[in-house]
């Protein structure tokens, strides 16, 4: 029965709610990572970033039965280690396997054979096979699970106790072990194979990015006939049971949807047509609203101060994780204009009120809800509809 967990890279995003909810049953968790700053801050019960309800979490079980630290040697002690290394893609769209690999391999020598191993990030087809791999270059029969985290950023604690656990498994003992444990966190856990868990995390994450590229579509659709999208979708949408989870357009960023719509495209042979469209059209619309922008403004944007309110990936929130804001900025700056990044949650953008008063233009680049009343005076482009 696993009691102690040890989380590798249990300081960031995914870590973090999963030791909580953890600890939060019982559990004597560690978070193990190589961030110092972040470690220092877990033990201050301090966030490094947001999260509902974590604080409370963290100022009742630090020091009790959570810990962080940037010892490898914890994990010897572990009955489960939970690897939160996920398979990047490079500059050619490709995944990388062979980081988690290296992770793993890194690692190896402090673990012991009767030890559970989760992967806990989403991962390229085919890789919790190849980890297993891996473990038997030390151990005969490891036990080795896939248990991705389908948490929403900011919702983790909540989600992590409210959503189905996907469990898939390399041996029926892994899987046991791997149910049980989370079992005691979520509502219910579904088993798959190994490989089924892997592409449903991934599918799901994808389905997600083509939805946003429909509705980005759309919207350039409208907006380049002259019409108004956020007319026509409240007409779409209004009392209409087959449309009412029709996306809303915005910047379909943040670390995960783009990235697995690559990893699916390259596990298919680079034969996803959908998803290679919908990341020219999602990665296309930043581009689009500088041009929204410069059509509304005489002599072009050359020399204009634009204000960019909101530089995270999503709206309240502070994580600028692969934020397309950013190239709105470098769109801006092709454009020989000067932009004024803004945003509220982090520390060194300019002030809402200086950007508001000295911009000429503004774009919108998430919707916080600092933004929802204001009625700016300059031109601006508003893909997410809080002002048009």
């Amino acid at each position: 029965m696993v009691k102690v967990v040890t989380i590798v890279g249990g300081c960031g995003h995914v870590g973090i709610p999963l030791g909580l909810a953890l600890a939060s049953h019982g559990f004597s968790v560690t978070l193990l990572d190589i961030n110092q700053a972040a470690v220092d801050s877990i033990n201050r019960r301090a966030l490094p970033f947001h999260e509902d309800g974590a604080e409370e979490l963290l100022r009742k079980h630090v020091g009790k039965n959570l810990f962080a630290t940037y010892d490898s040697g914890s994990v010897s002690g572990a009955d489960a280690v939970v690897f939160v290394t996920g398979t990047p893609v490079d500059e050619h769209l490709n995944p990388k396997v062979k980081d988690v690999m290296a992770v793993v391999r890194h690692y190896l020598p402090l673990m012991r054979k009767e030890q559970l191993v989760i992967l806990r990030s989403t991962i390229f087809p085919g890789s919790t096979r190849i980890i297993e791999g891996v473990l038997k270059e030390r151990f005969a029969a490891p036990k080795l699970a896939f248990c991705p985290e389908r948490i929403l950023q900011g919702k983790g604690i909540e989600e992590i106790h409210s959503l189905p656990q996907l469990v898939g498994a390399t041996t029926q003992a892994a899987e046991d072990e791997a149910a049980e444990l989370f079992a005691k966190v979520a509502p219910k856990v579904l088993r798959l194979r190994p490989e089924e868990a892997e592409l449903a995390k991934l599918m799901t994450n994808s389905w997600r990015y083509l939805e946003f590229a429909i509705a980005n579509q759309f919207y350039m659709i409208a907006k380049q006939h002259g019409l108004d999208f956020h007319k026509i979708f409240d007409a779409m949408t209004e009392d209409y049971p087959r449309a009412k989870h029709f996306a809303k357009p915005g910047l379909a960023a943040g670390p995960c949807l783009f990235k697995d719509t690559m990893q699916l495209a390259a596990f298919h042979n680079n034969n996803f047509f959908l998803g290679h469209a919908a990341m020219l059209v999602n990665e296309g619309l930043p581009n689009f609203l500088v041009e929204q922008l410069a059509e509304k403004l005489p002599g072009g944007l050359a020399g204009k101060k634009v204000a960019i309110l909101g530089m995270t990936f999503k709206a309240n929130n502070d994580d600028i994780r692969e934020s397309l804001s950013f190239k709105i900025k470098k769109c801006l700056e092709i454009k020989l204009a000067k932009p004024m990044p803004s945003d509220p949650f982090l520390k060194d953008s300019v002030p809402l009120a200086q950007a508001l008063e000295e911009s000429d233009a503004i774009i919108v680049g998430a919707p916080h809800r600092e933004y929802a009343a204001l009625r700016p005076s300059q031109p601006y482009v508003d893909c997410w509809g809080i002002w048009d």
